[in-house]
């Protein structure tokens, strides 16, 4: 069977460690792909994995710097099936930050995509400004998912990419109809994105 196409945003402010965390997700298995340099601002990286039983495809998109910028527009979110929130345990702007990427995305993406919360840097214990269990009762709050991690050390990196994807392998409507459309192909997704953003009945 051909492999569930799956496709992470990762989002949070400048220098939480957003793009470490990608790069020790993904050094394990790098596939060159030819569109990776193709999008300006935008790094995306492609990784294989089983999760119960069948094969994924995952592309992790990282916004490469652009949040300054706020530039981050419909086309990055279009088709996204996780996101996955960062902020740094050791500063606490990075966290009170997050309720406003959470606005954002409720304008681009519908409701049923699987969000996880990543608290980064917990290598850092010593300058920690953010409580797990207060980071943990926002997530809950959220309907999120929620993972510590330490890009550094590597601790949960792992759980917070797999936990995401489980939950999306878990939640059909999410890869199913996926399938059947035009793979890649910008213009393809866009017929129905008025449709699958937010204007579903529910």
């Amino acid at each position: 069977a051909a492999p569930i196409n799956v496709k992470l945003l990762l989002i949070g402010n400048s220098s939480v460690g957003k793009s470490s965390l990608l790069l020790r997700f993904s050094d394990e298995q790098w596939l060159p792909e030819d569109e990776a340099s193709a999008t300006i601002g935008v790094d995306f990286r492609v990784h294989k994995m089983d999760v119960n039983g069948k094969k994924v495809k995952l592309s992790i998109w990282d916004t490469a710097g652009q949040e300054r910028f706020r530039t981050i527009t419909s086309s990055y979110y279009r088709g996204a099936q996780g996101i996955i929130l960062v902020y740094d345990v050791a500063n606490r702007e990075s966290f009170d930050a997050l309720p406003r990427w959470y606005s954002e995305l409720e304008t681009y993406v519908s409701e049923s995509v699987v969000k996880i919360v990543v608290g980064n840097k917990v290598d850092k214990e010593f300058s920690r400004q953010v409580p797990t269990h207060e980071a943990e009762a926002f997530a809950e709050r959220m309907n999120s998912l929620f993972v510590e991690a330490s890009a550094k050390t590597s601790v949960g990196v792992r759980d917070a990419f797999r936990n995401v994807v489980e939950r999306i392998i878990d939640t059909p409507e999410l890869w199913e109809s996926s399938k059947t459309k035009a793979r890649g192909k910008d213009g393809a997704g866009g017929a129905n994105a008025g449709s699958g953003s937010g204007s579903m009945p529910g």
